[in-house]
């Protein structure tokens, strides 16, 4: 059984234990990243591969005729087509819920960042403005209470059931947002997001991007939210229309953004909110899931999803 990993390099594999894997009865070939034009020969014989954000489509599956297991070292799905591993006899598992407790964290850290005003009165303290002071404080960037506050929260998966549970230790309000088109069986307190998101000081994303939810926040909708709100996006990039979140930071409209993915990550091209024009904007580049438990979880669910396979069974299969 040959099994090959397209970018291994992806899981910061430097301070993880691999050894449950290799310990499978799978002949292993390792590769940092893998360009696309190289999928095709490297996975052409391969039984097994793991993969995270190199994408197999449907005319790389047709070149390889002995693969039978595509284990996905994420939660989404988007870089396999699914139709076509269907359709070869390929079956394609994911990882679920690894990342909640890093995630969680770190959306807390940007909503504590940008309602403390963390970065800019760091940068005051060190550049000597704070020395320069008459005053034994500093109050020029206004800082706000989350108690008594609403946070709107739009997916309501293990990730936003996560933030709410801090949400309420700091004395917030939830509500999530009710998207069109949906039947929702839960009793969690819900308002379409037209009305919850003038009620929001803070709106954290936690949906997954599809064709309903791809530009979900645009112009119309950061209109009617609060000039005090702020806006946290560590779902996916294409969720936010960037072009218009840049422009209501500069106007004013909302009071900060966190931002942890962008719509073509990595930024090689550039994005336009990489400006230090924009004001009261943090952006991390996609490690809210990455702390080091969280892909330790990780490279344990596909142990377990190789292994189910080898038995015969099928470990979190999404297609």
């Amino acid at each position: 059984m040959r099994g090959v990993i397209l970018d291994c390099d992806s899981l910061g594999s430097d301070d993880l234990d691999l050894s449950a894997l290799y310990d499978l009865p799978v002949q292993w070939t390792v590769y940092g990243d893998s360009e696309p034009h190289l999928v095709v020969e490297r996975i052409a014989d391969a039984d097994i591969v793991l993969t995270n954000k190199t994408p197999i489509d449907a005319s790389i599956l047709g070149q390889a005729p002995q693969l039978k297991l595509i284990s996905l070292c994420a939660t989404g799905t988007n870089m396999v087509d699914l139709p076509a591993a269907r359709a070869h006899s390929v079956t394609v598992c994911n990882a679920v819920n690894y990342g909640t407790a890093s995630v969680v964290q770190h959306v807390w850290s940007l909503i504590l960042a940008l309602t403390t005003q963390l970065l800019p009165y760091s940068r005051t303290a060190v550049d000597g403005t704070w020395a320069e002071s008459k005053l034994f404080c500093l109050l020029d960037h206004p800082v706000r209470e989350l108690e008594g506050k609403t946070l709107g929260i739009i997916g309501a998966g293990d990730l936003g059931k996560g933030v709410t549970k801090i949400a309420q230790a700091f004395g917030m309000e939830v509500i999530f947002a009710a998207l069109p088109n949906r039947q929702y069986s839960d009793d969690l307190p819900r308002l379409p997001l037209q009305e919850l998101l003038p009620l929001a000081d803070v709106v954290s994303l936690h949906c997954p991007l599809t064709e309903q939810t791809r530009g979900l926040i645009a112009r119309p909708e950061l209109a009617l939210m609060k000039n005090t709100a702020v806006l946290i996006n560590t779902a996916r990039g294409g969720i936010i229309d960037e072009s218009a979140v840049r422009q209501a930071l500069i106007d004013g409209e909302i009071a900060g953004a966190g931002l942890d993915v962008l719509s073509a990550e990595p930024p090689v091209n550039g994005n336009v909110l990489i400006d230090p024009a924009v004001p009261n904007l943090i952006i991390t580049p996609h490690t809210a899931w990455a702390a080091a438990e969280a892909r330790q979880r990780l490279v344990g669910q596909m142990v377990g999803n190789i292994s189910a396979f080898l038995d015969g069974k099928a470990l979190r299969q999404v297609n």
